[in-house]
């Protein structure tokens, strides 16, 4: 859908935790032979939080690199964004959490949580594009931050292989006339009959650890991939002509493509759009799925890299539990 927002990312940074997790480590922990993971999902290795790297610290550092190539200081913010799909716990909410890691906890600003699992970033992307337009804001962070080692089921290899934990985060404010970044569409659509696809059923109100008969499963995350990749293949090619007419069938004026790094298999999947496989950016083999963090990661590891430079038109796009598929077309 076309919507014209003037918006500028105007720093971006990143948060890796320090430890490397081979995906020989996971074999061991799942029982697998060796190089199965490689093999099947794509992941070389991946980053795992050890100590105090909290999501919010691991978000607050990514704000710091983003901040500082913004050539702002903290309390220039004027709201944050926490667009990621797994919290720190369940209350207060974690953009507070960050907030006060920045050393704003006394500063009033707003901040608040966006969350639409993996798609999260891009959903926070188009709330900030909507408050930049009103003029309601001038300069936003946004920080997606995803732990999800600590939910790994063993006994689902296929899921527990592809996870990683990382944080990214931009700065965002309104374009100058004079520029051309901007986001020239944005779409979003879910299919709640896809809701159990991908879940962690614990940790609400339904299946709370003090209740009767708790099921400690309950709090592992489970995801069916192969259904989960059947039904994206059958709304994907709809939903992308929705978003921009052509991209079903070819890149049409795109020149690079950041995809969630859902799974190896997912990304093989993309080329059944004509998209050209060196325009597309990848960061599985060594960063895995990081969730909400794997789009803003990817458009980092881009722009560092240089295939993301001013002016480039930019897709970002991916599915989420829900289920649910978005993306935005941008000139970055």
């Amino acid at each position: 859908m076309h919507v014209n927002f003037p918006l500028k990312i105007i720093g971006l940074g990143r948060y890796l935790p320090k430890r490397i997790v081979p995906s020989s480590e996971l074999e061991k922990i799942c029982n697998l032979p060796a190089g199965w993971v490689e093999h099947r999902n794509g992941v070389r290795e991946r980053r795992w939080v050890t100590g105090d790297e909290t999501s919010s610290f691991m978000s607050a550092e990514a704000a710091r690199e983003a901040l500082d190539e913004a050539k702002l200081k903290p309390n220039q913010l004027d709201l944050i964004i926490n667009a990621s799909g797994t919290g720190e716990q369940a209350i207060p909410d974690t953009g507070s959490l960050v907030q006060r890691q920045l050393g704003l906890g006394a500063s009033g600003i707003p901040a608040m949580t966006v969350h639409t699992t993996c798609l999260s970033f891009v959903a926070g992307m188009d709330v900030a594009a909507n408050f930049l337009q009103t003029g309601r804001y001038k300069n936003i962070l946004i920080t997606s931050c995803d732990i999800g080692s600590c939910g790994i089921n063993p006994k689902e290899p296929e899921s527990a292989s592809l996870v990683g934990d990382a944080a990214a985060a931009v700065v965002v404010t309104r374009a100058a006339e004079n520029e051309s970044s901007k986001i020239h569409h944005a779409h979003f659509k879910t299919y709640g009959d896809g809701a159990y696809l991908t879940t962690i059923m614990g940790g609400g109100s339904r299946f709370h650890p003090r209740f009767e008969n708790h099921n400690p499963e309950d709090d592992f995350f489970h995801m069916d991939g192969p259904a989960v990749l059947r039904m994206a293949r059958g709304i994907a090619p709809e939903f992308l002509e929705e978003l921009y007419p052509g991209l079903s069938k070819s890149m049409v004026d795109i020149d690079v493509i950041v995809p969630h790094q859902a799974s190896k298999v997912g990304l093989m999947m993309l080329s059944r759009f004509g998209w050209k496989d060196e325009k597309i950016i990848k960061t599985i083999e060594t960063l895995g799925n990081c969730v909400a963090a794997s789009i803003p990661l990817t458009l980092y590891q881009g722009a560092r890299d240089g295939r993301i430079q001013r002016g480039n038109k930019v897709l970002l796009v991916g599915t989420g539990a829900g289920l649910s598929i978005g993306g935005l077309v941008l000139t970055y």
